[in-house]
């Protein structure tokens, strides 16, 4: 059996990082808890593979401005351009 915690994808694990973990971006975003963790998943576990969806990625970034955060704006496309390129 392995006891080791999920893999958390990219960039999305980063992205929630930098704002402080998921109770933070909650409460900046407005979505459940939950639906965030599932932003580190991948899709066939009920995640969206890394990818944060575009209207709370818009909160995190209107956020980010507002309150002078260093979030690169690539890291919000990171995982989309792996995959063109793949």
């Amino acid at each position: 059996m392995d006891t080791n915690a999920p893999e958390k994808l990219e960039p999305a694990a980063s992205i929630i990082d930098r704002f402080g973990g998921p109770d933070a971006v909650q409460e900046i975003t407005g979505a459940d808890r939950t639906r965030v963790y599932r932003w580190t998943q991948p899709k066939e576990k009920g995640g969206t593979d890394g990818i944060i969806p575009l209207k709370p990625a818009q909160k995190l970034w209107a956020y980010a401005k507002a309150n002078r955060i260093d979030i690169p704006s690539d890291l919000f496309l990171s995982a989309g351009a792996e995959a063109v390129s793949a």
